[in-house]
C-alpha cells in the first residue's frame, strides 16, 4: 500500500519526515535517485543519508561507478548530504561481490534472472542478497528495529507505479516513495537533475543484466566491447556449471542462444518488440 509522507506536499512541495529515527534513500545511482538527491539538497525532501550498496566494482557498470565517484558524492558533500557505499559481507567479514558468486566454482544456483531455454525469467535473488539485505544490515547496524524502524525512501517515478507494490517492507523499515508523493515521471527527474547543473546519469545495472534491452546489448558490443566479452564469458561458464550438473542451458537474452550470437557484430535487425530496460536507478532493482 502506497503512503505519502506525514505533512503532505506544501512549503513549495516539500514532502516532510513521517516520524523520527533513521531517514534514508536506497541510492543506485541512476535518473531516479539522483533526483531524489537533488530534490534532498534543495530541501524538497526530508532525507540527508543515500545508501548506495554496491554489488561490486567488477559488477557494476563503470558508467555508474564513475558517475556516484565523479558527480553525485561531491554535489552530495557540497550540499551537506551523505552517501554510505555499502558491500556484501560474509559472515567471516569479507566482502562478496555478485561477479565472484557468480563465478564460485561450488556455485549450483544462479542469482541473476537469466532467461531459461523457453525464454522464460529463471528465479534471481541478487537483488536480495546484494542490495535489500546489504542495506537492511546497515540500518540495523544503526539502531533501525521493529519498534523503531527506519524509514527508506524508494525512487519510483509516476510512470514506474506499478512497481511500487512489489516491495514488501522488512520489519525494521517502513518505505516511502517520493517521487510518487510529487507526483514526478522519469522525465520530470530528468528535468530536475539538469536544471541543479549536473549530467544525466546513464541507467544503473551491473552490465551483465539479463534485464538489458537487445539495443542496450547490442550498444554494449558495438562501444563497450571489454564488457560485451566479460558478459559473454560469465554466460559460457554459467552454461558448463549447468551441464555438468544436467541442467538445461540459460542465457542472457530471451532468444534462446548464446549471448555472442544472439547480438552479432554490426547493427542487424531491430528486434520488433523491446523488454523495458528497468536498471537499478531506483536502488531496489525492480523490486
Amino acid at each position: 500500500m502506497l503512503r505519502a509522507s506525514a505533512g503532505g506536499q506544501n512549503d513549495g512541495d516539500r514532502v516532510t519526515a513521517a516520524g523520527s529515527g533513521i531517514r534514508a534513500i536506497s541510492f543506485g545511482g541512476g535518473v531516479q535517485s539522483t533526483a531524489l538527491l537533488v530534490l534532498a539538497a534543495q530541501g524538497r525532501i526530508d532525507y540527508s543519508t543515500f545508501l548506495f550498496a554496491n554489488v561490486g566494482d567488477d559488477s557494476e557498470h563503470p558508467g555508474t561507478l564513475a558517475y556516484i565517484r565523479d558527480v553525485a558524492m561531491p554535489y552530495a558533500a557540497g550540499a551537506g548530504l551523505d552517501i554510505q557505499q555499502l558491500h556484501r559481507r560474509r559472515r567471516d567479514g569479507a566482502t562478496e561481490t555478485l561477479w565472484q558468486r557468480l563465478n564460485r566454482p561450488d556455485t549450483r544456483s544462479i542469482p541473476i534472472p537469466v532467461r531459461m531455454a523457453n525464454g522464460a525469467p529463471g528465479r534471481r535473488s541478487c537483488t536480495g542478497d546484494f542490495k535489500i539485505k546489504v542495506i537492511g544490515r546497515w540500518l540495523r547496524e544503526h539502531g533501525a528495529t521493529a519498534k523503531n524502524p527506519a524509514t527508506v525512501g524508494i525512487g519510483i517515478s509516476v510512470d514506474e507505479i506499478h512497481r511500487a507494490n512489489r516491495r514488501r517492507s522488512e520489519p525494521h523499515e517502513e518505505i516511502e516513495y517520493p517521487l510518487l508523493d510529487l507526483g514526478l515521471r522519469r522525465s520530470d527527474c530528468e528535468h530536475i537533475i539538469a536544471a541543479a547543473g549536473l549530467p544525466v546519469p546513464p541507467k544503473s545495472a551491473c552490465f551483465f543484466c539479463p534485464f538489458r534491452t537487445v539495443e542496450a546489448w547490442r550498444q554494449q558490443r558495438r562501444n563497450e566491447p571489454e564488457l560485451f566479452v566479460r558478459s559473454v564469458q560469465l554466460e559460457k561458464t554459467l552454461n558448463m556449471r549447468r551441464a555438468a550438473i544436467g541442467r538445461d542451458p540459460a542465457f542472457l537474452t530471451r532468444y534462446g542462444r548464446p549471448l555472442s550470437d544472439a547480438i552479432p557484430a554490426g547493427e542487424g535487425e531491430r528486434a520488433s518488440v523491446e523488454e523495458g530496460d528497468a536498471g537499478c536507478d531506483s536502488g531496489w532493482c525492480m523490486t
